[in-house]
């Protein structure tokens, strides 16, 4: 369900009325059923919320969400982070997890969440990607996002912009290089064009701006070719978007979030998705976050969110067959 006084609660209701998400998934909302009814009305939608006690209680019919109820203290604070929201997102995302590992659902879509909320609730995690990686234990992975037109991946995710070129080794961008090609393979795609962008200007014009093209990035690209990927780089970053987007390549090794995240948003702010890769369990997300400001207004648009139920549901045929 996401942070409850974002639009998470606002979005899920917009995306399960319409029949094409109903027809592809059985999908339940893990979280309170209060907000979810709530969110309902807000948008003024004929729902009904069914509360579940387990997933095996599911019994999909026309016109109910079933929600999964995870009890948790939750004062009813609306466009604000808060403690008591940092609390609960935890335990929604904790339950949500279990029941993937457990194989009782195919997927996991997660509504966006406030990182403030999960720091006045005590945590320190900078985010559901982190997050998730802990609860799975998973050491290997990385943020990918998905349109039609353009794809990325990240090395560095939530980290300050002066902390980056010291993030970003031979070992990390090798890592990164080899997690495209995992998901892109989850796309459907076997043999993928990977490009990578520099860090510095022009790439770094053999030294002159900086040096972590030739002393990390270059052998890493190097090396991955060695063993058979199809890799490419580094580019300039203010040419490889536009040279991606034309349909040079399938996707971008991004050095840093914004990196990747300005021109990716650019583009498909409202149908992007964010996708886990490396996690033991398929997860995706919208790619935009809590939006506070348009919060319990019913101005949300369910855009991204439908593109990322849509596209759980395609990783997880593409993994299955």
């Amino acid at each position: 369900m996401g942070e409850p006084g974002g639009v998470g609660p606002e979005i899920i209701v917009k995306a399960l009325h319409r029949p094409e998400i109903r027809k592809c998934c059985t999908p339940i909302v893990i979280g309170n059923p209060e907000i979810m009814r709530e969110a309902a009305e807000l948008a003024n939608l004929p729902l009904k919320i069914k509360v579940l006690s387990s997933v095996s209680d599911s019994i999909p019919e026309a016109g109910t969400i079933e929600v999964l109820e995870v009890k948790s203290p939750l004062a009813k604070k609306k466009r604000s982070p808060c403690k008591s929201a940092g609390t609960a997102i935890v335990k929604y995302i904790n339950q949500a997890v279990t029941i993937a590992l457990n194989n009782e659902v195919s997927a996991i879509v997660t509504a966006p969440i406030s990182k403030e909320s999960l720091k006045m609730a005590g945590h320190t995690w900078p985010g559901h990607t982190e997050l998730l990686a802990e609860l799975t234990s998973t050491k290997n992975f990385a943020m990918m996002f998905y349109s039609k037109k353009l794809k990325v991946i990240l090395c560095t995710i939530h980290t300050s912009l002066k902390s980056v070129p010291g993030r970003i080794t031979e070992g990390l961008v090798s890592r990164i290089i080899g997690l495209a090609g995992t998901g892109m393979k989850m796309l459907g795609i076997n043999n993928p064009r990977i490009a990578v962008a520099g860090l510095n200007p022009h790439a770094g014009e053999s030294g002159i701006m900086g040096k972590e093209e030739v002393v990390s990035i270059g052998p890493a690209i190097s090396e991955a070719r060695r063993q058979g990927i199809n890799v490419s780089g580094p580019y300039p970053p203010d040419v490889v978007f536009h040279r991606t987007y034309q349909g040079d390549f399938d996707i971008i090794v991004c050095m840093y979030h914004d990196q990747g995240l300005i021109p990716f948003k650019m583009i498909a702010f409202d149908s992007g998705v964010n996708f886990t890769v490396g996690l033991p369990i398929i997860r995706t997300s919208p790619d935009h976050g809590t939006a506070f400001d348009i919060a319990w207004q019913n101005k949300a648009n369910p855009s991204s969110m439908i593109e990322a139920i849509k596209l759980a549901n395609k990783l997880k045929k593409t993994i299955t067959n």
